[in-house]
């Protein structure tokens, strides 16, 4: 299949019911909704409403069963992206090759409309107990889901953690291999920050649709392994695209370095860290072949899979 062709197919989907859904809520300043649809519709693979849907048409269910679960993730994601671009953070111009959110509505709206993101995401995933297609109770257990992989010990926490690790490296580089206690924990830092602050909503994206499809215990676990290998990956990919990447391609211009990050290219180099991603996503396909269900729809997971350490952006 052309996983490019299938991505954009998807992300057209999500992208008209994303404003469907945000021009549905009621009272909203006309600036901040305007701010909020911005980051929005700044472009973007949709990457984690696109693993969601797949991951329940794996079970035989239809993708606009749980359009509303596939949008609340990417409302979520997005927000993070303008918070993460803010002057305290990682102060970026520019995001998938447009000025940032608060270089174009001011540094307070645009906290604001990451609030907004963030809050009426649970508003909308509300919406899929509201479909007939849905167990109420599975909704439930995706609001939990999403509210973990999201919060203090998610995300949030993950971005923490990275924040508090600037500078971590700064004249140690020299003797880092040699210093094994020091190695270890550069090492276990990193993977602390990337398991929570990008694999976290990729693997929630996996696990609901797993969840809102009422996949076994045994099929969610694998599904789960599956999805925190890519997003270690997905990860791994990003810091070595942040080093060596075409900036006009990748639309931003690359603040790892100038901020001092712990990032897998720092601790391991480029040639190791591709090695490192390639094992991941050989982990993840071994995870997905253990899964029940459609090997049409399984094709797609295995195809995002290769997709994450092939892309250029």
């Amino acid at each position: 299949m052309d996983i490019k062709k299938y991505f954009i197919k998807r992300t057209t989907i999500t992208n008209k019911a994303l404003k469907v859904f945000i021009k549905a809520l009621q009272d909203v300043p006309p600036i901040l909704q305007k701010s909020m649809l911005y980051s929005l519709s700044a472009g973007g693979k949709r990457l984690r409403p696109v693993l969601l849907t797949a991951t329940y048409e794996i079970f035989g269910g239809k993708k606009e069963d749980v359009l509303p679960a596939a949008c609340s993730i990417e409302m979520i994601h997005t927000y993070s992206l303008i918070h993460d671009d803010l002057p305290s953070l990682d102060n970026d111009d520019l995001r998938r090759g447009k000025p940032t959110n608060h270089k174009v509505f001011g540094e307070a709206l645009a906290v604001l409309a990451g609030d907004a993101l963030l809050t009426n995401a649970f508003t909308v995933l509300g919406h899929n107990a509201e479909t007939g297609k849905i167990k109420e109770k599975n909704v439930l257990d995706c609001v939990r889901i999403l509210a973990k992989y999201a919060g203090a010990g998610g995300m949030v926490g993950g971005q923490a953690a990275d924040l508090g690790a600037e500078g971590f490296l700064q004249g140690k580089k020299l003797s880092l291999r040699s210093n094994k206690k020091l190695f270890n924990a550069a090492n276990d830092l990193l993977n602390y920050i990337h398991l929570h602050k990008t694999a976290g909503l990729i693997s929630a994206s996996v696990e609901m649709g797993a969840v809102l499809a009422s996949a076994s215990p045994k099929d969610f676990k694998h599904l789960s392994n599956y999805a925190r290998s890519i997003g270690l990956a997905f990860q791994i990919v990003d810091d070595v695209l942040d080093v060596i990447g075409d900036k006009k391609k990748l639309g931003k211009k690359g603040s790892d370095a100038r901020n001092k990050k712990l990032t897998y290219v720092s601790l391991f180099g480029i040639e190791e860290s591709n090695s490192h991603a390639a094992r991941l996503i050989a982990e993840a396909h071994d995870e997905l072949d253990k899964v029940s269900g459609s090997v049409k729809a399984k094709t797609v997971l295995h195809e995002i899979a290769d997709f994450i350490v092939k892309r250029d952006k």
